[in-house]
């Protein structure tokens, strides 16, 4: 993975009920549990921990994370 995304960067991402923006908020490279999900993350695999402006937590491959448009 290249590291074009850094903590308190933001990102927008599909989410059940629509787009969802947030911010990077760490990437993860060890297996974790969000929202009692199993993010199967490791250093050859990382993943993002993403955060709402509500306070949502997530966690999604960088490819799935587009730069919100202005």
């Amino acid at each position: 993975m290249n590291d074009k995304f850094r903590p308190g960067e933001a990102v927008e991402w599909n989410s059940h009920g629509g787009i969802a923006k947030g911010k990077v908020k760490k990437k993860l490279t060890s297996r974790t549990t969000i929202k009692g999900h199993q993010v199967a993350a490791d250093p050859d695999n990382p993943e993002l921990q993403v955060e709402t402006e509500e306070g949502g937590q997530a966690a999604h491959q960088p490819d799935a994370l587009p730069k919100p448009t202005p």
